[in-house]
């Protein structure tokens, strides 16, 4: 079965129906009271779900159109994405509207809705009432809110394929925000294509692959990875819900146990929950031995992470070298880059210093300033340059810089955003070489190994020197239990010189306690970045604004702190930081009842 002689994803899939009719596609298992009740999907039920969905859309004259994807089920959503491909319409998977983390994700959904004009929207009955009144409410009451799931709804048998073209496009696939509004990312066939086989050259997948996922069909790593890959080899995926397993992460794991999964993983973040959330015995009754490749991307990967989960799950049969640290953006589709499958990933240790300053220098024994950092494997099927981000020029061997790529699985830019476009995908190097990807993310080249240090926008540079907020950010959660569950957000702001800001969330700890917790950041700040570490703010849990993969997002929460919408169960802030961020209480009198504490801290 071989991909070579598809032109477009939809060639691919509807091969793959006519060679795999009765073999599963993918297995939902969905959450009950009673426990998991598992959903299975074949490869012929979706494509006679595909041609019925295609014909409704057909109808609303929906091809070259973007629609939008809002379902709780992975099975009833791949069979829209599957009924977009086969009406030639553009598939924009979203959030369901008010689901968890209701306000956030209600706003990013209906950015999605204003930012694609979509007037189309495929959804589940369940969630019906919801996404009409959703509709109603952001004044698209003419737009089609077409329930999916209803058999008697489009008849398979008057489906006309559509003919489409290697350049026409798949899917919008909206970044997380992270760093600014979400924006669309027009994926191609050719894009996806190459993305396709870049994944399967890069992790040597076969059709006996099982995949297994927890992440949102939203997430690029989630859709590319985790749900279309399995298409594109022939194989299967297994989905828990996400809330199921922020929830109880062992879901997870059970899963990859029932199911024999060899494939899956997510941000590093999520290694993390299992180490703390799952128990010993529960670890016991598990068999993760079959797991060849659990990957790590999205967010930075952390070695102390890794080395925890591998010591934790040794016991369940879970091996070192299944790990495959990885490097990828939804603006290249997916992936970039990754390390060689059953091999131990790399880890160096490289002098802090040096980089602060956008060197690299290798860590000694004279100097006991080191940053431990994981390589994310060879770039593969694409032209990766470090790049200076003010000159524009390749940056010399031995030097941090600025993320370039050039590649067949590049986008073709951000939807109906030409001037975006033309700064982020047409960037041209040297005043000679044209058409590279800015990624806006920080790394670096040694021995062929890529290296990210964090994001252009969110470095802070304090005394000429380069700080990272995800480092400020580990750090601090290392000072105390009560910080190991929550997340914090690190960035600077401008108070006639740069300060260091950190809003850090805590839990299970009395008022009187966090004062001491508090110092006890700000002297590991001080003690390991040797920059002032003047203002903390602990807050309550759920207060750090995320993206759906867990990115924190700092740039939004820079904005909320300046605005003074946020504020500290118990925060340290200097007094030029205080004058910027609480303006208006000095504007109305709020200062007078500041307490002159020596610690300068203030609880609310």
């Amino acid at each position: 079965m071989s991909e070579s002689r598809f032109a477009t994803f939809t060639e691919l899939l509807r091969a793959r129906t006519d060679e795999l009719p009765d073999e599963d596609v993918h297995i939902f298992l969905r959450d009950t009271a009673g426990g998991a009740v598992a959903e299975h999907l074949t490869y012929g039920e979706l494509d006679r779900e595909a041609r019925r969905i295609a014909v409704c859309l057909q109808e609303y004259g929906a091809a070259g159109q973007p629609v939008l994807l809002a379902y709780s089920s992975t099975v009833e959503f791949l069979k829209a994405f599957a009924g977009c491909l086969y009406a030639g319409a553009v598939a924009v998977p979203v959030p369901l509207p008010g689901e968890a983390g209701r306000d956030k994700r209600l706003n990013r959904t209906t950015a999605v809705l204003k930012d694609t004009g979509a007037e189309v929207v495929l959804t589940e009955t369940s969630a019906a009432p919801e996404v009409a009144l959703w509709l109603a409410r952001n004044s698209r009451s003419g737009a089609v809110c077409q329930v999916t799931d209803v058999p008697g709804i489009g008849d398979p048998e008057q489906w006309r394929p559509v003919a489409a073209r290697p350049d026409d496009l798949v899917f919008l696939q909206y970044t997380s925000g992270s760093v600014s509004e979400p924006r669309g990312v027009t994926v191609s066939h050719r894009n996806l294509l190459a993305n396709q086989a870049t994944l399967r050259k890069l992790l040597r997948t076969t059709r006996e692959d099982v995949f297994g996922s927890w992440l949102p069909y939203f997430h690029d790593m989630g859709l590319v990875a985790h749900l279309l890959h399995p298409v594109f080899l022939g194989s299967h995926s297994v989905q828990v819900t996400p809330l199921s397993f922020v929830k109880r992460p062992l879901r997870w794991l059970q899963a990859i146990d029932e199911y024999g999964v060899t494939v899956g993983g997510g941000p590093n973040f999520c290694y993390d929950l299992c180490v703390h959330r799952v128990k010993d015995e529960q670890i016991a009754a598990l068999d993760l031995s079959r797991w060849r490749l659990a990957l790590n991307g999205a967010e930075p990967v952390r070695a102390e992470s890794l080395d925890a989960f591998a010591e934790r799950f040794a016991p369940a049969g879970f091996r070192p070298e299944a790990f495959r640290p990885c490097y990828g953006l939804a603006e290249a589709t997916l992936v970039v880059s990754g390390g060689v499958p059953g091999t131990p990933y790399v880890r160096k240790a490289f002098d802090r210093t040096e980089l602060e300053y956008d060197r690299v220098a290798d860590a000694t024994g004279t100097r006991p300033r080191h940053q431990t950092l994981v390589g994310c494997g060879a770039p593969v099927d694409m032209e990766v340059r470090i790049v200076d981000p003010l000159t524009h020029h390749e940056m010399p061997p031995g030097a941090v810089g600025e993320i370039w790529l050039r590649g067949y699985s590049i986008a073709r830019g951000y939807w109906r955003r030409p001037t975006e476009t033309v700064r982020t995908f047409r960037a041209s190097l040297n005043d000679e070489e044209s058409n590279f990807l800015r990624t806006g993310d920080l790394g670096m080249l040694v021995d062929g190994e890529l290296f990210v240090t964090g994001r252009l926008k969110e470095v802070i540079i304090i005394n000429g020197r380069n700080v990272y907020p995800q480092d400020v950010e580990w750090a601090a959660r290392t000072v105390s239990p009560a910080l190991t569950f929550g997340a914090g957000a690190a960035f600077s702001v401008d108070a006639g010189r740069e300060h260091l800001v950190l809003v850090q969330e805590v839990r299970g700890v009395g008022s009187t306690e966090l004062r001491t917790v508090a110092q006890k950041i700000q002297a590991l700040i001080g003690q390991e970045f040797e920059i002032p570490a003047g203002n903390v703010l602990l807050v309550r849990p759920g207060a750090v604004r995320r993206t759906s993969s867990g990115k924190v997002q700092r740039t939004l929460m820079r904005k909320l702190f300046l605005d003074g919408v946020v504020r500290g169960e118990y925060e340290v802030l200097t007094p030029d930081v205080w004058a910027l961020a609480r303006a208006e209480d000095v504007l109305f009198g709020g200062d007078l009842l500041r307490p002159e504490g020596a610690d300068g801290g203030r609880r609310w």
